[in-house]
């Protein structure tokens, strides 16, 4: 399979374009047509299904996927974890019964192997991530009422977010488009019909998160090949630099990532060094002595978000990266050669 494939929607591509006549900033191709959701939902709606889970007694819950390869599908992993059975249907009514390729739990995504019953053709993703106030459309089978789409703008990037097992993930696209229980693992798509992410979980009214269409990128392909996916491990227990840590370490800012402690046998171990101590600030006790990170070789990094979306995208086990750390405040450089993250207890 060609896993580099970017295929753009000539359907919406050019008849939104034509509507649409001219771009404009914000990443979604300036649409002002009448029906450019129309256009969008006509392109990809035979791309995307409706997907029925069940186990040995009965059924567990439902999510939607989509087309990432021929034959490949992507959802959520908790929308398949458990699974001994699950079904796919598609936009012709028709169901068929899916095989699981393989689930990585740390990225909620799972891939799946499928016979289209319909004409379909593989959504291409996004190459960037899309800018603050992009339009965008999720597509699935909310409630299990299949063939739904939503629509809103992405309102953040870069967000870190929980999934539903409980796992960090960085570099989550946020939308107002409404995402609700059986949106898990469709699309969110930008009006040029690229999946800009996974739809993964609702939060609060208005707000929902998708995997990041650049993890998606890296996380399906081996998922395909061997079923399983290995993240990067630094090894180490870290909290956001606040104005009161700050204040206790006697740091210029508050920017950075303080190391609250490096586990015994990490790949930090003996590398990074954690804080032992703590100090009143504020009536407020804060930790000492900890490294703070402030670049992954020679990348800021500023949040413990963009401490995640670095390790995620930019490296693999085995990997050894420079770390600029504060330690004693004295800027300093030292090498820590990657582990693979542990499997979920």
């Amino acid at each position: 399979m060609d896993y580099s494939r970017r295929r753009l929607l000539a359907v919406a591509g050019a008849g939104i374009a034509a509507l649409a006549g001219c771009s404009a900033p914000g990443g979604d191709s300036g649409i002002d047509g009448e029906q450019p959701f129309v256009d969008l939902y006509d392109a990809v709606s035979p791309s995307v299904v409706r997907l029925r889970v069940y186990d040995s007694r009965g059924a567990l819950g439902e999510g939607s996927g989509w087309l990432f390869d021929e034959g490949v599908l992507v959802t959520n992993a908790h929308v398949v974890t458990g699974a001994d059975t699950v079904r796919a249907q598609f936009a012709n009514g028709d169901w068929v019964e899916a095989e699981i390729l393989g689930s990585d739990p740390y990225s909620d995504l799972a891939a799946l192997s499928v016979e289209s019953p319909v004409d379909a053709d593989p959504l291409s993703l996004l190459d960037d991530q899309p800018p603050v106030g992009t339009r965008v459309a999720a597509v699935g089978a909310p409630l299990g009422l299949a063939g739904s789409l939503t629509s809103g703008v992405v309102s953040g990037v870069n967000r870190t977010i929980s999934s539903i097992q409980n796992f960090t993930i960085s570099g989550a696209i946020q939308t107002d488009a409404a995402v609700n229980p059986g949106n898990s693992g469709g699309p969110l798509l930008t009006l040029d019909g690229d999946v800009a992410g996974v739809v993964t979980q609702g939060g609060a009214e208005n707000v929902g998160f998708a995997i990041s269409a650049a993890l998606t990128d890296r996380v399906i392909p081996e998922l395909v090949e061997t079923g399983s996916y290995e993240h990067s491990y630094l090894g180490v227990r870290i909290r956001p630099v606040t104005p009161l840590l700050a204040a206790a370490n006697d740091l210029d800012e508050a920017r950075g990532v303080y190391v609250s402690a490096v586990p015994e046998g990490s790949p930090a171990d003996g590398v990074l060094q954690g804080g032992s101590e703590s100090v009143m600030v504020e009536g407020s006790p804060q930790p000492t002595g900890g490294d703070v990170i402030v670049a992954f070789d020679g990348t800021r990094i500023e949040t413990t978000g963009q401490l995640g979306t670095y390790l995620a995208l930019e490296t693999s086990p085995g990997d050894t990266i420079a770390v600029t750390v504060i330690r004693d405040g004295e800027r300093r450089t030292v090498d820590v050669t990657l582990g693979t993250r542990p499997d979920p207890r």
